[in-house]
């Protein structure tokens, strides 16, 4: 070993001994088939949250073993093409991170597609000439269409499962269609106390914290259903043994400073349905009340009328009376 590759390596070595001392979670990622482009790209799109660094297997196995994460067994997994990962979140946090951040790319041939690859209808933006026998050599029906070559309808180029021909390949890169995701594939992590193999760090972050507070629901439902007491369901218990309490004493005419109000409202309820049965037309009784009386004013005057001229005769034959026994 000459002296330079030496000093590369103890160099390299103690660059990759501090930045695993300063992570939380470290991992080893996959990067077979990423061009050297490719991962310059998702190293700049993770420049904020993970580090990628390439450097050879040995002094990667040794930084491990002299670090905080020495003996975990990270280090069985470094075969084939692999980088180094490491990050301040935990193990899933960054599978996450890697997954969101993959990086369309073409198909290459031989390769074997994930999904089917679809050539969607419409303008190619292609202009007519050598381009359409490309197209038409992967069975994409593409037609001439004014200054421009056009594709009728949706195409399956590649199933699922099948390999990809070179036809197909070089007719998607005329088409600037993408369909391959490229993302680091982490092979094993851990955050210094577990180690995690990649097959289970891939999980749906949204849909597992649905799946727990479903799990916490269906718990909760279930305690309470059974009447098993705990401090997160103790409050709905007193809850329901108040009301129900409350019911038992209304029934019985329990009266307390519960119950009362509830009685009050129960009486007021029963006299505004009295009320509304009763009815008293007021002023009908008034009117027909002050007819009698002027009635009754109007036969004391006719009887006085009728009886004045009685009264003056009955007077006058009296004066006559006393004038004669005077004489």
């Amino acid at each position: 070993m000459t002296s330079h590759t030496r000093h590369w390596k103890e160099k390299q070595l103690a660059e990759l001994k501090k930045l695993i001392d300063g992570s939380s979670v470290v991992a080893i990622a996959s990067i077979e088939n990423i061009p050297a482009s490719l991962l310059q790209e998702l190293r700049s799109k993770l420049a904020d949250t993970a580090i990628i660094k390439v450097s050879k297997k040995k002094v990667i196995e040794r930084a491990l073993a002299e670090s905080k994460f020495k003996g975990l067994g990270l280090e069985k997994y470094l075969r084939g093409q692999v980088a180094l990962v490491t990050g301040n979140t935990d193990p899933f946090e960054l599978y996450s991170l890697l997954k969101k951040n993959k990086i369309n790319a073409y198909l290459k041939v031989g390769s074997v597609a994930e999904k089917d690859i679809v050539v969607p209808a419409g303008d190619t933006g292609l202009a007519p000439g050598p381009d359409l026998s490309v197209l038409k050599a992967a069975n994409i029906p593409a037609v001439m269409k004014g200054n421009s070559i056009q594709v009728p309808k949706d195409t399956v180029v590649v199933h699922k499962g099948e390999q990809v021909t070179p036809e197909v390949a070089a007719a998607l890169i005329k088409l600037d269609i993408k369909p391959a995701e490229i993302m680091l594939k982490i092979q094993a992590a851990s955050d210094g106390h577990m180690l995690y193999d990649g097959s289970i760090l891939n999980i749906d972050a949204e849909k597992f914290e649905q799946d727990l507070i479903a799990c916490y629901r269906n718990a909760f439902n279930l305690a309470f259903n059974i009447e098993y007491f705990m401090p997160e369901n103790i409050e709905l218990f007193l809850q329901k043994a108040f009301t129900e309490a409350k019911a038992l004493a209304v029934e019985a005419e329990f009266l307390n400073s519960v119950t009362l109000p509830e009685f009050i409202a129960k009486a007021q309820a029963n006299a505004n349905v009295l009320s509304s049965l009763v009815t008293f037309d007021e002023p009908k009784a008034k009117v027909k009340a002050e007819e009698q009386s002027e009635s009754k004013k109007t036969e004391e005057q006719q009887k006085g009328e009728e009886g004045a001229p009685e009264a003056g005769e009955a007077k006058v034959k009296a004066e006559e009376q006393t004038a004669q026994q005077n004489n």
